[in-house]
């Protein structure tokens, strides 16, 4: 039966191929929302423009979102469909579909309707509206989150598969936490923000509420795309999943530094998610978090509070009474600000830049909860401020730093409540948080009951615009130059060896190997690992490459070449030949072992 099916896409997808038809999906979906009796998940939902967009599909065609529902953020324009953010005088009937709607539709998928919000997208609470508040989807007592409310919970309740939502200071993340669901923040500008309502022009983002980290990547996949008419759009195209580096190193708040406002069970909940990635070889390292808490501060002080008051515009002092009062009196603050405070507030961001930039030296990602604490309705209303800044704790930084985030359900607290956690990454390394995600996404989907399907296994293999290079010393994982590869979008393929065919070398130096193909005679097999990277960015990888090493082709143990690191033979004279260790890392620890003893 429909109403047992999971809206996950690899159930939708195979209830299709056993024929089921997409407006059988669709009265489904507005049978789950007439069950949920919740007026305040929409804004506007067109059943008849959805059954007519269901049966407009014919046949299935292979296209990647064939039939799939979704529902969309109350700020971002979707045809035949009026836009409000949530103030019923701002209202408009947008002529086209915002870029990234349009693409999902390309895609296959059915937009069921618009979802309600923090008026304007200013709030993380999602109570910041006019209309009915919507309920959260495990319980009603607490905040459904914003300001991407309804957008959490339709996803949290099963109604749709996916939804869109959009994330200036967190608001794809903490709907995310608070219903029990998966929310991706993409690197900024990774999806197109032409047909969005602006928050915070420079700060702004569409995101992905999703059940599964593989449905939201998925999504992600379709959505992301340079679009030309949008100034802030940029390259990032989504990336496969990967398989997880061998050696990753994660930082969190240290003990001093870990804020969760007294609710101990949120704070067993993140140690509990830190001890199961170290079981899966995760090294974690506790950082000083102060420098993320300073630049979170920024986010409600001079510049981006200006912002907001620009995106809102006129209204704010021609017609103040059509917003919402809590709204009103945040982005009213913008008023008496300067162009001297904006400027002021820029420098301040470049100084604390520094010292999180320094921080984070050595570390592949971030790990933190994805709240400091639930929050809920009557503390909300007691002070409305005050709860509302402490869920932007862990959030608020990371656009202002021009990070990616991924919101993962991780299993369910002591108390029943879900457990959240985000991995945070430097832009263009959304690919590694959906991998890596995988180590910990866990527990109820939503408030759904349905079981999580098993996680996709990643295909080690480079796809069309991806060039494979094969890496023996320290662009390897967890070592000192990978971070080159990284900050080209560069993706962990697989481990492995070459064929024995190579001699390995310590280089004069010290800190490089030399590795050099001499045949099957006198070689054996030297462990690589095998990146993938996109074209346009190889170039500039391989014009860093210092002699006497350069790229050539390198062989490996199932026969298979790509292009790796090769060295000339004659810079081989006279250095330390290592080859009897087969790795790079062996000679590391060897080297730091005859260190210790030669300092005792």
């Amino acid at each position: 039966m429909l109403s047992d099916l999971p809206f996950t896409l690899s159930a939708l997808r195979d209830a299709y191929a056993a024929g089921t038809r997409p407006e059988a999906v669709i009265a489904e979906v507005f049978a789950r929302l007439d069950a949920a009796n919740d007026p305040g998940i929409f804004l506007h939902a067109d059943r008849e423009a959805a059954l007519a967009a269901a049966r407009a599909l014919g046949a299935p065609d292979g296209r990647p979102l064939w039939g799939i529902p979704f529902a969309v953020k109350d700020n971002i324009d979707v045809a035949g469909m009026p836009t409000t953010a949530a103030c019923p005088e701002f209202a408009y009937a947008p002529e086209a579909d915002a870029f990234v709607v349009a693409r999902l539709r390309a895609a296959g998928a059915i937009v069921i309707g618009k979802t309600n919000l923090d008026q304007f997208a200013t709030g993380l609470v999602g109570t910041r509206t006019p209309h009915p508040v919507p309920l959260n989807a495990l319980d009603p007592a607490i905040v459904p989150g914003g300001s991407s409310g309804g957008s959490g919970v339709v996803v949290a309740r099963g109604i749709v598969a996916f939804s869109l939502g959009t994330d200036t200071a967190g608001s794809g993340r903490v709907p995310a936490a608070l219903n029990g669901i998966v929310g991706l923040k993409p690197t900024l500008g990774a999806l197109s923000a032409s047909g969005m309502v602006p928050a915070c022009r420079t700060l702004d983002t569409i995101s992905v509420f999703a059940l599964t980290v593989a449905d939201a990547w998925a999504v992600h996949s379709v959505a992301a795309a340079p679009d030309p008419e949008d100034a802030y759009s940029r390259a990032f195209p989504a990336q496969p999943l990967s398989p997880v580096p061998p050696r990753l190193t994660i930082a969190v708040p240290d003990a001093a530094s870990l804020q969760t406002f007294g609710d101990r069970v949120q704070e067993a909940a993140f140690r509990a998610t830190l001890t199961e990635l170290r079981t899966r070889g995760v090294e974690i390292r506790e950082i000083d978090f102060t420098p993320f808490y300073d630049v979170a501060a920024m986010l409600y002080e001079g510049a981006w509070v200006a912002e907001r008051t620009a995106a809102v515009g006129a209204r704010l002092t021609e017609a103040p009474e059509t917003l919402h009062p809590v709204t009103r009196s945040i982005v009213e603050q913008g008023l008496a600000l300067t162009a001297v405070d904006a400027f002021r507030g820029i420098y301040r961001l470049a100084e604390l830049r520094r010292h999180c930039t320094a921080a984070m030296a050595g570390i592949d990602l971030l790990c933190v909860p994805t709240i400091p604490c639930f929050v809920t309705r009557e503390q909300d209303a007691a002070d409305p401020i005050l709860h509302n800044s402490r869920l932007g704790t862990y959030t608020n930084f990371v656009n202002l730093l021009d990070m990616c985030g991924l919101a993962v359900p991780c299993g369910t607290r002591e108390d029943g409540r879900p457990a959240s956690v985000t991995l945070l990454g430097r832009a263009g390394q959304d690919g590694l948080l959906a991998g890596v995600a995988g180590l910990v996404e866990a527990g109820p989907l939503g408030a759904t009951g349905w079981h999580r399907p098993a996680a996709p296994v990643p295909a080690p293999e480079p796809v069309p615009g991806e060039v494979a290079v094969a890496v023996c010393g320290a662009h390897m994982s967890g070592l000192g130059l990978n971070h080159q590869i990284a900050e080209r979008a560069g993706r962990f393929l697989r481990a492995c060896r070459t064929a024995p065919e190579y001699r390995f070398f310590a280089l004069p130096d010290g800190v490089r190997p030399g590795l050099v193909r001499v045949g099957p005679e006198t070689g054996a097999a030297i462990a690589v690992e095998v990146w993938a990277m996109p074209m346009e960015a190889f170039g500039s990888f391989v014009a860093g490459i210092p002699g006497p090493l350069g790229i050539g082709r390198v062989t490996l143990e199932d026969g298979s070449a790509v292009p790796g690191f090769l060295c000339e033979e004659i810079a081989t004279r006279g250095a330390e030949d290592i080859t009897a260790l087969g790795d790079w890392r062996s000679h590391l620890a060897r080297k730091a072992g005859a260190g210790r003893k030669g300092a005792a």
